[in-house]
């Protein structure tokens, strides 16, 4: 323990030293490890963010749930483009049939999007999410309000002219003033708001339910076509409890199939998309990506290696007389190579940890100032640390050898040369 304390001191002494005397040198070789940590670790901070936010949101949904719509989320082998195209949308009346026909669903809603403006005594929310739904979209996917119910069976059913509002569409509109009960103006049409989102913010991935306006489908079914592809209909289905999502999308095939009469060996002409899709695509994009910042922060690290390699050869050569003397006093080979492997490893050690400090600066920038939550974990400062000490003790071994084999006569020649 002593002899580690010793040879941990004297590294530090002389790592410290060889970076006050030669700065520039040593700045310029460290950057290469603060460059390559930085861009390595910088990487996986924030694809392991993005990766829980994409995670949160997919648990979100429940593991029970499937959409069925147009179009796959993901597209594989060679199939032609233009089945897909030709294939129908999701009907008003599929829903229907799905509820009387299926045993395995607990839940199901139509609904359609389109985007409008919302309006309240002069004051204007552009480009507000219109989500037009049927009467169990509350069963199906998973939201909190903040105040207020939702639509009544009978609301539904009959079309009533009444919205739930998001968070950010209240705020905007009725500040601090309270939307129950108010009208609300949307595409012309005036609408109850019974109800107020609670907030999601940035957090959630993708769109959330802040700038949204929530109404029945049978009351937009008044001055819109349900139907139309333009709006992308889709069916949301949830499982009963104990259901797999194979057994749900074997019966909901099944369902469709007959529906639609296709024949037996017609392909389907509908798509049913789990979330679980979503984390798959995102999983080989952030894999490649992920490889891309090895790659740049691999180069930085290797510009970085070879410059500690040559601060430590050349601060073998400036202490040979050093190790002559060590040795004839009775130092052995493995004390002097500790010696210079020790400080190679404290060379690389600060330079990486610079770059963590760069990384977790970067962090703060983004939370606060572009209100996105990013944080540098554990784990990834533990993989800085580990890359950091792997590239000093590399760099360093073999300067660290020769220093450890020289000859302590000839090395004491040598100073005096």
């Amino acid at each position: 323990m002593m002899l580690f304390l010793r040879l941990f001191r004297e590294s530090y002494l002389f790592a410290l030293q060889a970076i006050v005397a030669n700065k520039l040198r040593t700045i310029l070789t460290l950057s290469g490890i603060t460059i390559g940590i930085f861009a390595i670790i910088s990487v996986f901070t924030v694809f392991d963010s993005l990766e829980n936010k994409i995670k949160t949101s997919i648990e979100s949904l429940g593991s029970n749930v499937v959409f069925v719509q147009k179009w796959p989320w993901g597209f594989g082998g060679d199939y032609p483009w233009w089945k897909y195209l030709n294939r129908p949308q999701p009907k008003y009346q599929e829903m229907v049939e799905i509820e009387k026909r299926s045993q395995a669903v607990d839940a199901v809603c139509y609904m359609i999007f389109t985007s409008r403006n919302a309006k309240f005594m002069g004051k204007t929310y552009e480009g507000v999410s219109l989500a037009m739904v049927s009467k169990d979209y509350d069963r199906a996917m998973f939201f909190e309000l903040e105040k207020g119910r939702y639509f009544t069976t009978s609301e539904s059913n009959n079309g009533r002219p009444v919205a739930i509002i998001g968070a950010d569409v209240a705020k905007e509109l009725f500040g601090d003033q309270d939307p129950l009960g108010n009208e609300i103006r949307v595409s012309g049409r005036k609408l109850e708001v019974i109800g107020v989102f609670k907030k999601e913010g940035s957090d959630k991935l993708g769109d959330n339910n802040d700038s949204q306006v929530l109404i029945p489908v049978n009351y937009a079914r008044t001055f819109l076509d349900i139907d139309n592809e333009m709006y992308q209909p889709t069916l949301v289905v949830r499982a009963k409890k104990g259901i797999s999502n194979t057994e749900l999308k074997s019966e909901l095939t099944g369902i469709l199939r007959t529906i639609r009469k296709l024949k037996p060996t017609a392909d389907d002409n509908f798509a049913i998309n789990e979330p679980s899709l979503i984390t798959q695509s995102f999983e080989g994009l952030f894999n490649v990506i992920s490889l891309i910042g090895w790659v740049i922060g691999g180069f930085s690290l290797l510009v970085g290696g070879f410059g500690i390699a040559n601060i430590m050869f050349v601060s073998v050569r400036e202490r040979t007389n050093i190790i002559g003397i060590q040795k004839s006093i009775g130092a052995k080979n493995y004390f002097i190579l500790l010696q210079f492997l020790f400080e190679a490893v404290f060379l690389s050690l600060f330079g990486g940890l610079i770059g963590l400090l760069l990384v977790y600066l970067g962090t703060l920038v983004v939370t606060y100032g572009f209100d996105f939550s990013i944080s540098l974990t554990f784990g990834n400062i533990f993989l800085g640390i580990s890359v950091s000490l792997l590239i000093g003790l590399i760099s360093g071994f073999i300067p660290a050898w020769s220093a450890s084999r020289l000859n302590p006569v000839d090395a004491i020649r040598y100073a005096g040369q």
